[in-house]
């Protein structure tokens, strides 16, 4: 209990003084602050303050420089312009002959299909054929070939 007093005494001393307290509550280290007497402060600026002042007076030499560098600047912008129009248009050649070619593609996958068609009708025909000459060989009557082909 008397530390508990100390506590509230020393507190106490904390806000009409505005300074720092330390104390150590069950082995770890408590920090108080008073609010107000920091917020009032202003930090301190760090870095040194002595720095030599340069004036430059020849103004014309950094204006002719600086007008170099602008037009150094505004040709390589130029050519870069031109480079992305040509490629612009390198582009859009490739995008059309693109186009043209899976026309192609589309078409000649269209006449595959037709012929594979075409092909396994022949094909089926064919068999139907060889079928038929096969049963008319071993004496099957025509109406009963015409019953198995159904």
């Amino acid at each position: 209990m008397l530390s508990d007093v100390r506590l509230e005494h020393y507190a106490a001393k904390l806000n009409t003084c505005g300074k720092v307290w330390c104390h150590y509550d069950m082995g770890k280290p408590v920090n108080h602050y008073n609010t107000e007497m920091r917020s009032s402060t202003m930090p301190r600026p760090k870095g040194s303050k002595n720095r030599p002042k340069t004036v430059t007076a020849d103004f014309a030499t950094q204006i002719a420089e600086k007008q170099s560098a602008k037009e150094a600047l505004t040709a390589e912008i130029a050519s870069i312009t031109a480079n992305i129009d040509t490629l612009k248009a390198n582009l859009k050649e490739k995008k059309t002959a693109l186009k043209k070619a899976e026309k192609e593609v589309a078409t000649l996958e269209a006449k595959k299909a037709k012929a594979d068609a075409k092909a396994a009708e022949e094909a089926k025909k064919s068999e139907a054929e060889a079928v038929v000459k096969r049963l008319l060989a071993s004496g099957v009557s025509a109406d009963e070939i015409l019953e198995k082909l159904k």
